[in-house]
């Protein structure tokens, strides 16, 4: 089997399964799932049975039916900052890379002041100051992860303005934007694709974090991370508790898979040319 005209591995195959399937489960969720994400259908705590494959949770909901709403939500969210993140982050970065000393200088000054803040800790900050609104988790999340991508985006930019191809398109008179869509942007996709990837793995567990702590997506609107911490305190007791973490650990482990794979790809590409 091949993807993108390379050859899929073993684990890659697996990870894209285990995308695929969550995927279909953020897609179709609410119309395959047997109840309310918010129903209460019987008593806390019921085990996994025929009308319940999953068991019910703390309150009585169906726990298959909130994880399959949840998926939308989390997977959902997760892509939406994460393109966020890339949007700015490839944006200030190639800005920086091509525009000149002052504006590169004045863009990383203000990425390193955002690095030297912790993540988590701001994130609960503005989060505790200006409420857990969907708005302003995407608009924290997305800024606070733009900065990584602002300096992989430079690093990698910064290297392909000094090639020759770049130094011709420039004697050839050519506009910035360009030189930017036609030289640098296709050349950098590979490390950018790859640390998408990586970007939308840590948005997932970031989110799910926020959410185990309350400070995520808000009930009755079901989510991992939130139904992780409803659940959590029955975890030794009941199997219940472990089907959302298990969804959440699943999913970061495919994303890892194919990145792996997307790298490894990346890097013999690189060993050839040399």
């Amino acid at each position: 089997m091949r993807l993108l005209g390379h050859k899929i591995t073993l684990s890659a195959s697996i990870g894209l399964a285990i995308i695929t399937i969550n995927a279909l489960a953020a897609i179709l969720g609410p119309a395959l799932a047997p109840y309310g994400q918010a129903e209460i259908v019987g008593p806390a705590w019921s085990l996994p049975s025929a009308d319940h494959w999953f068991g019910l949770d703390n309150l009585g909901r169906d726990v298959l039916s909130r994880i399959l709403y949840g998926a939308r939500v989390t997977i959902g969210l997760s892509i939406l900052i994460t393109s966020l993140s890339f949007f700015l982050g490839v944006s200030a970065g190639f800005a920086a890379a091509v525009l000149g000393r002052w504006i590169d200088v004045g863009l990383s000054r203000l990425a390193d002041l955002m690095l030297s803040m912790p993540s988590f800790i701001f994130a609960l900050v503005v989060l505790s100051v200006m409420g857990t609104d969907t708005t302003v988790l995407i608009l924290t999340v997305g800024l606070l992860y733009s900065v990584p991508v602002f300096r992989l985006a430079r690093a990698v930019a910064m290297d392909i303005v000094t090639l020759e191809y770049v130094e011709a398109a420039k004697l050839r008179g050519e506009g910035l934007w360009w030189i930017v869509r036609r030289e640098i942007l296709p050349n950098a996709l590979p490390p950018l694709l790859a640390e998408f990837g990586l970007r939308f793995c840590f948005t997932f567990l970031f989110i799910a974090a926020l959410s185990f702590l309350g400070l995520g997506i808000q009930p009755p609107q079901a989510d991992w991370g939130s139904m992780v911490r409803e659940t959590g305190q029955m975890i030794a007791l009941r199997s219940t508790a472990i089907y959302p973490a298990v969804c959440i650990a699943l999913m970061t482990i495919g994303i890892n898979l194919v990145v792996d794979w997307w790298l490894a790809i990346h890097s013999r590409g690189h060993g050839n040319e040399i």
